[in-house]
């Protein structure tokens, strides 16, 4: 089968596409021919060896996928060969195909398409993470979502309307901010500049942001303490901007404000269960027509490098994903 490799840090273009054996499945593995594949920004960093996670060369990235089930292994109960399915392998994911624990893979819910399954897992799953778990959303609080238009912001704008919150985002086109609005977001701030610091402050009548999403870090990080409400939490998601922010603790003291972090993978280390127990929040939330993953973007096989440059220079509105069963794109 044919694999993108990763034999050195360095830029997507330094991958190599290679043909490699199929792997067989273990005792509790399935395995998967490949579908689709969802982007991540983390995919990025992890070629870069920007990640907190650094896997061994080679590796193929790619951490969400979707396919059909063609094996599975002597333990394995409750999967058949033909069974649609969408996966969280870690690893392995822009590739033709890849074998995965059977606890990490679940059945496509009625209805989503492979692009939309391979496009759900990591955004959806660390918004419902971070919003319900850390952050403790209440129905009727703001909750201001920063990059609103990439994939963890759609996710945590669907997921913070469908818990009750009124919505806030800031994206830094007029077409991204167009785009956060069809996602439920009331109102859609430009964060380029420092404005939507006193806007978020006069739409939420002075009081400011009861719970922010901070998937950027940088100066939006260092904004975001002067427009959030007293008792407010911010949520640390992660540091798209690429500058990792200091938060003066005088801020915190004064408001009463909780800085608070959210790191999905690492829970799911230390809380293996919680991966399937938000899956079934999540495919409740899906049949209630409350949440649905866009794709703006669709790459073939060939295109991965191409595709996470894309990623990078911000020219994916919501998901990307790749077709990884049409190499020629």
């Amino acid at each position: 089968m044919r694999a993108w490799q990763v034999h050195a840090w360095g830029e997507p273009e330094s991958m190599k596409l290679a043909d490699v054996p199929a792997p067989r499945p273990g005792p509790r593995e399935v395995r998967i021919r490949h579908r689709a594949a969802g982007l991540n920004f983390f995919d990025l960093l992890q070629v870069r060896g920007a990640y907190q996670y650094k896997p061994p060369f080679p590796f193929t990235p790619g951490a969400e996928l979707s396919g059909v089930v063609d094996a599975v292994g002597a333990e394995v109960a409750g999967f058949a060969e033909g069974d649609g399915v969408l996966a969280f392998p870690s690893l392995g994911g822009f590739a033709e195909g890849s074998v995965v624990d059977s606890g990490k893979v679940f059945r496509i819910p009625e209805g989503m398409s492979f692009d939309q399954a391979a496009a759900m897992l990591v955004v959806y799953q660390t918004s419902y993470f971070a919003l319900k778990e850390r952050a403790a959303l209440r129905a009727g609080e703001w909750l201001l979502v920063h990059a609103g238009a990439s994939g963890t912001g759609m996710s945590a704008i669907q997921i913070g309307k469908a818990m009750g919150a009124r919505v806030l985002a800031t994206a830094g086109s007029f077409d991204k901010r167009d785009f956060c609005l069809s996602q439920g977001a009331e109102h859609a701030l430009d964060y380029t500049g420092a404005a939507w610091v006193d806007q978020v402050k006069e739409i939420t009548g002075g009081r400011g942001a009861d719970v922010i999403y901070d998937p950027v870090g940088g100066d939006v990080c260092d904004l975001s303490t002067k427009c959030i409400a007293p008792e407010g939490r911010l949520l640390i998601i992660g540091f798209a901007g690429g500058r990792i922010p200091s938060i003066a603790a005088n801020r915190i003291l004064l408001k009463n404000i909780s800085v608070v972090g959210a790191v999905w993978g690492g829970y799911l280390q230390r809380h293996p269960g919680y991966l399937a127990e938000t899956q079934r929040a999540l495919e409740l939330m899906y049949r209630a027509g409350q949440i649905r993953p866009v794709i703006s973007r669709a790459y073939g096989l060939k295109d991965v490098p191409r595709a996470l440059r894309d990623l990078a220079e911000r020219k994916i509105a919501g998901k990307a994903v790749i077709h990884c069963d049409n190499l020629k794109g």
